[in-house]
């Protein structure tokens, strides 16, 4: 079997990994991860003030049941420190046993949620809202468990924790302290240590060095409470006497975290693996499947967590049998390995969350944040978090962020430009109601008598917006011209047809890629202003509005010299655009034009386009040679007989076209998409091309590059009834197919 690193390519089909090679890296990356799972879903459950066992209980029966069900062959699920701060006020109101049912009853919602496919949903709410919430749920953990740390116990919110603080780090520190500072201390210098150390994960190597610490020095600390051998395990769930309306919005509350957290942590893990993407709604209904069942027996609400499913990931995982085999590593460890569990001490584990919790507070995701404009909305979602609760936070960035999206919609494209004795008053993007208020200001900032030009550039315009600027029109006291570019939004509201959805608006040429005379001739109300001169002073104008200020930085570039990849050989004709029908621009092709597309023999008397063509390839080293013909070409027309009396020049010119006529009286007809063109001309412009590109091999500076393999001739033909650019296929024995998806 060929094995595909970097750098390297198969030599043919991979082979299909078998069944014991994918078993042999899912059980050690199940052992790494259920190394790290085990101090986890304890500390999870002692941030949160459940039952330490929930922990333990919920990381064996929840994440067995979401890797059976679930729709991400590599997530790992479990207890998660996103859920702590919602945990420890529900269990605070309603106490474990109904804190349980909850939890049951967020995996039925999470169930629901994907039964009725509404998990790409979450997808569409802002990274800045995600990143801020799990930002607050790391404030909020940080501040709690730093009290245990230094040897107190946590508030009963995040504010009274930044009250008590200063006070808790001026007391009495005891053994508490020691043990959380050692198990900081190692969790942060883990990352610097030697490779084959950090092997065993830091989470492990912290509270095994703060255990040992404590029990080799005979410290008399509060450790984890599991019960000795096999716990009892029955139906812990009861339903509240009362309250159901909070009962109802803590469910809702922990099935959007848990579902939020899950959904994104198996996209996070797609992008890693490549292959095909995770079913989200089938993994929503393992992850509710999974609160279901770890709810019903006791255990902590259940999420796909980012920290474990990333170590599976690293860990060499191939299937989801890892994350089945870690559940079974932790079972082990209860069962055999309580007393061992039992010496942790819970300032070793509070130490490990808040390193969790700061951790949460991503600063490569804050920056993203603020580059893409969003930090008051990551800003209020934090606060909202801290200071009130999780869900008040969501719902408070997600108004921020509707906020904030309305205000770009009402502030941005609408100026005035003042341009010599006349304004231009420019409006782009769509413009509603909410538009008017700003609209009006601006509008009012143009002089009474003065000349103004409107220019629309609006791909929406509704009744309210267009009855302001229709009055605004009529009411001013100077001319008016309103210049709409795209479709004519203001013009079928003026004539009483008004377009009232976008889906029906007509899609419109831009007028940089149309032609600027057709377009003059639709909007010059004057005749003779109709003029070539006028045309070409007017087109002038509009690319220095329009297209200068685009393009200036690629010119800039430009300024001081070439580098094109392409020389283009082509007709004079008027209908044929180089730039527009190949999609290039400023720098890419170094353009030939002449009558017919015709190249001269390298030793005749012609010495212009052997000029361009040896510059071209032998100065400035282009990669390619195309020779493009057309239909409908005068030039043809004219070497079958049809040319007007009395061109000298044309005729004496056309004689470098007399190999074409030759080329055509011996060879067979060359066909066009898989057919013979109808017309005898654009049949002589087929040969045409092919003719060209012979006479460019018997140039000194062509054949030598393409000798080393430095050059490639390239036939090309434009129908332009069709708007079709055909290229010549050497395979299919001389005939041109219709340029297709490039291969890449």
């Amino acid at each position: 079997m060929i094995e595909i690193v970097r750098g390297e390519h198969d030599t043919g089909p991979p082979t299909a990994p078998q069944p014991l090679e994918n078993l042999k890296h899912d059980v050690l990356a199940s052992l790494v991860v259920f190394l790290v799972a085990v101090p986890l879903s304890l500390g999870v459950a002692f941030a949160a003030g459940a039952p330490l066992l929930s922990g333990l209980i919920s990381a064996v029966v929840g994440g067995l049941v979401a890797s059976l069900f679930g729709g991400s062959p590599l997530q790992v699920s479990g207890p998660s420190a996103a859920l702590t701060v919602v945990l420890a006020d529900t269990i605070a109101t309603y106490g474990w046993p109904v804190t349980c049912a909850i939890t049951v009853a967020a995996g039925l919602l999470q169930i629901l949620f994907g039964l009725t496919r509404l998990a790409r949903a979450a997808l569409a709410v802002s990274p800045a809202i995600v990143h801020g919430l799990l930002a607050g749920i790391g404030v909020t953990l940080v501040l709690g468990q730093l009290h245990v740390v230094l040897g107190g116990s946590a508030q009963g919110s995040a504010l009274a924790n930044v009250l008590a603080l200063p006070r808790q780090i001026a007391a009495h520190h005891d053994q508490a302290v020691l043990v959380g500072v050692v198990t900081l201390a190692v969790l942060l210098a883990w990352p610097r240590l030697p490779k084959v150390v950090r092997r065993v994960p830091a989470p492990l190597a912290a509270v095994a060095l703060a255990t040992g610490l404590s029990v080799a020095t005979g410290m008399s600390l509060p450790r984890v409470d599991l019960p000795a051998g096999l716990p009892t395990l029955h139906v812990v769930p009861r339903l509240p006497d009362g309250g159901w309306g909070g009962f109802a919005v803590a469910a809702l509350t922990i099935a959007l975290i848990a579902g939020l957290e899950s959904l994104l942590s198996a996209v996070s893990v797609d992008k890693l693996r490549g292959g095909p993407r995770t079913d989200l709604d089938r993994e929503l209904i393992g992850q509710g499947a999974a609160n279901v069942a770890a709810g019903a027996l006791g255990g902590f609400p259940v999420t796909g967590v980012i920290v474990r499913s990333m170590t599976n990931y690293e860990a060499g995982a191939r299937t989801r049998a890892s994350a089945i085999l870690h559940c079974a590593w932790i079972l082990a460890a209860c069962l055999l390995f309580t007393g061992v569990l039992r010496l942790i001490p819970l300032a070793a584990l509070a130490a490990l969350l808040v390193y969790v919790g700061a951790k949460l507070v991503n600063v490569n995701g804050l920056k993203e944040v603020r580059r893409h404009g969003d930090l008051p909305v990551y800003a209020v979602t934090l606060a909202g978090a801290v200071a009130v609760n999780l869900l008040t936070g969501v719902a408070a960035g997600i108004l921020l962020a509707l906020a904030l999206m309305l205000r770009r919609m009402i502030f941005s494209g609408i100026h005035v430009e003042k341009d010599g004795d006349r304004h231009r008053v420019v409006i782009e993007g769509a413009l509603t109601f909410l538009s008017v208020p700003r609209l009006t200001r601006v509008l009012a900032e143009v002089p009474p008598h003065a000349e103004v030009r409107l220019e629309l550039l609006v791909d929406y315009l509704d009744h309210a917006a267009f009855d302001c600027l229709r009055g605004w029109q009529q009411a001013h006291a100077g001319p008016v011209t309103v210049d709409e570019i795209g479709h004519p939004w203001f013009e079928r509201g003026s004539s009483g047809a008004p377009t009232v959805r976008r889906s029906v608006a007509a899609r419109v040429v831009p007028r940089w890629l149309a032609p600027w005379s057709e377009w003059q001739a639709e909007h010059v109300v004057l005749p003779a202003q109709r003029t070539a001169s006028s045309l070409l002073c007017r087109g002038a104008s509009e690319f220095h509005r329009r297209t200068a200020p685009l393009l200036r930085d690629t010119w800039s570039g430009l300024a001081h010299g070439q580098q094109p990849h392409t020389l283009f050989i082509t007709c004079g004709d008027a209908r044929i655009v180089p730039n527009l029908i190949t999609t290039s621009g400023p720098g890419d092709l170094f353009t030939v034009r002449n009558i017919g597309n015709l190249v001269p023999p390298a030793d005749g008397d012609d010495s212009s386009v052997g000029a361009a063509i040896e510059y071209a390839v032998g100065v400035l080293g282009v990669a390619e040679i195309v020779v493009c013909g057309h239909s409908g070409c005068g030039a043809m027309k004219a070497l079958l007989g049809q040319a007007p009396d009395g061109l000298v020049q044309l005729g004496s010119w056309l004689r470098h076209g007399e190999a074409t006529l030759r080329r055509r009286a011996r060879e067979a007809p060359l066909l066009l998409g898989g057919e013979r063109p109808g017309a005898e001309a654009d049949q002589l412009a087929l040969q045409n091309v092919v003719q060209q590109l012979e006479t460019l091999r018997g140039y000194p500076v062509v054949a030598e590059a393409l000798a080393r393999g430095g050059l490639r001739l390239t036939g090309m033909y434009f129908d332009v009834g069709a708007a079709q650019v055909s290229l010549l296929d050497d395979a299919a024995r001389g005939g041109f197919v219709p340029a297709g998806v490039p291969e890449y």
